[in-house]
């Protein structure tokens, strides 16, 4: 046999060894795929518990768990605007035990606000599937001397600078909205940011602050108990899940004022294809249960169960949306 001819010969059952080892690991890795998941999964809600993200993560956590047949465990990763919890799930093993539930703060707002911001959610998470949707709720302590949206116009331009307003957080689409009722309204307020919904409504119940914007979720109780004045949703007209609450784009000089708040569930943007088709199929199950979705509605929210590329698309609609807003209401990092 000449060298010429060996020499192919041995490339050739190399090429062969690579592509039994390549199979092999292929199958192997499918096969452990397969099994998954077979430990606990951590659902990463990046906000304070009792404000929305965490009713919502705890309202589909144990039916999830149900059908993905391992529990799942909710941790609240609060601050900087839903950033650190964001944070943390980006950097966990792209192995499907780590899921964030995640919204337009720190999944969108938050980069356009500041492009430095540790991760970007385009690049380092991907979709499994959309939560669902739901309004926003303007709302007053109990002691504030306005009913309504005109009435707190003229108590806001009467006083400049006087009123204060809570939000989740900066970057948050609570700070967004408040900023653009500010720019539309042409009136001035000062605004608090909290680590999470729930902590601004303690304050608003003390009378800390005048204001807060809140999603309707973490809003509910207080509302339905009469704690609270609810002056007006941030959309462009009134809700089904809170019809006796007027709409902020429907008073005098804000037509057009639309904005609301969404949820999706994401993981680490290398998370097996395979892995992802089952959170994803999970997901759906659980937020197709007419139960879960009464619950949710209950607590403001309109579930979905959109498909990954779904909320993708969303997303992508969301983004230029909220970048219109910050760029004109000229919102910056803290």
């Amino acid at each position: 046999m000449t060298s010429s001819k060996r020499t192919v010969g041995l490339t050739s059952r190399v090429a062969g060894r690579i592509r039994l080892i390549a199979v092999a690991l292929a199958c192997a890795s499918t096969s452990a795929f397969a099994a998954y998941p077979e430990k606990p999964i951590t659902l990463v809600v990046p906000f304070a518990p009792g404000g929305s993200s965490d009713i919502i993560g705890r309202t589909i956590g144990q039916p999830l768990s149900e059908k993905l047949g391992q529990p799942v465990v909710i941790e609240n990763v609060g601050g900087a605007g839903g950033v650190l919890g964001t944070q943390k799930a980006v950097r966990a093993p792209s192995d499907g035990y780590t899921v964030l539930l995640g919204s337009g703060s720190e999944i969108l707002i938050n980069k356009i606000i500041n492009p430095n911001l540790p991760y970007d959610s385009s690049r380092d998470l991907a979709p499994v599937a959309f939560v669902g949707t739901g309004p926003m709720v303007l709302l007053g302590k109990p002691g504030l001397a306005a009913n309504n949206v005109p009435e707190l116009l003229q108590l806001a331009r009467a006083n400049p600078g006087a009123l204060s307003y809570g939000s989740a957080g900066n970057g948050t689409p609570m700070h967004v909205a408040g900023e653009l009722l500010k720019m539309r309204a042409n009136i001035a307020m000062t605004h608090v940011p909290y680590r999470g919904a729930a902590p601004a409504l303690v304050d608003l119940l003390g009378g800390q602050i005048d204001l807060a914007v809140s999603t309707l979720s973490a809003a509910q109780t207080y509302i339905k108990s009469g704690r609270v004045k609810a002056l007006a949703i941030t959309g462009a007209k009134t809700s089904e899940l809170a019809p006796n609450i007027p709409a902020m784009g429907a008073q005098p000089g804000l037509s057009g004022f639309d904005l609301g708040v969404w949820f999706g569930l994401f993981v680490p943007a290398k998370t097996p294809a395979e892995v992802v088709r089952k959170i994803q199929t999970a997901a759906q199950q659980v937020l197709a249960d007419p139960a879960v979705r009464a619950k949710l509605a209950e607590q403001g929210v309109s579930a979905s169960g959109e498909s990954a590329e779904v909320l993708r698309k969303f997303m992508a609609g969301e983004t230029e949306k909220y970048r219109a807003v910050v760029k004109a209401a000229n919102i910056t990092a803290e």
